[in-house]
């Protein structure tokens, strides 16, 4: 007698090898992912900082001065004191909506980790994307006193010495 038995279906250790194979392409795939979402939040980042920067030399264009925030640093983050992101208590005083629609805020904020604006002199400002960035600062966007720091900055006149 002839016993001749034909499986249908899969072992266990054939899916067990598809699963584990699987999770592995899984865990790469979501790695590189991850990598490029840092460049992205940082794509950001950059984008709005060059929109600060014309805003303000918009600002500064109709008024002859930049505005002004009494010298501290104002954010939108619970270190700096949490400002909003348009009109006299935003930020940065009176830029929105009228140079920019709303201020930017960072696409994913940390702990004490923000946007930041400093000004006492009608002539010089300091905004700062203060300890977020997530790749490398090019040199012409580093802090000029605090270098090694991950911020990207943009000054005019004596802001340098923020």
């Amino acid at each position: 007698m002839n016993n001749t038995h034909k499986s249908k279906g899969f072992t266990l250790i054939e899916l067990l090898v598809v699963v584990a194979i699987i999770g592995i392409l899984a865990t790469v795939v979501l790695a590189s992912l991850e990598g490029a979402r840092s460049k992205a939040r940082d794509a950001k980042r950059l984008s709005d900082l060059k929109q600060i920067q014309i805003a303000l030399e918009m600002y500064y264009g109709d008024n002859g001065s930049y505005p002004n925030n009494g010298g501290g640093w104002w954010g939108n983050c619970s270190t700096f004191g949490s400002r909003g992101v348009t009109g006299p208590t935003g930020y940065i005083p009176n830029l929105a909506p009228n140079y920019i629609s709303v201020l930017p805020l960072d696409p994913k904020p940390s702990n004490g980790a923000c946007y930041l604006y400093r000004s006492s002199d009608p002539n010089s400002y300091m905004f700062l994307i203060y300890q977020t960035v997530e790749g490398v600062v090019p040199d012409s966007l580093k802090r000029p006193n605090y270098p090694n720091e991950k911020n990207y900055a943009v000054y005019a006149g004596n802001g340098s010495s923020y």
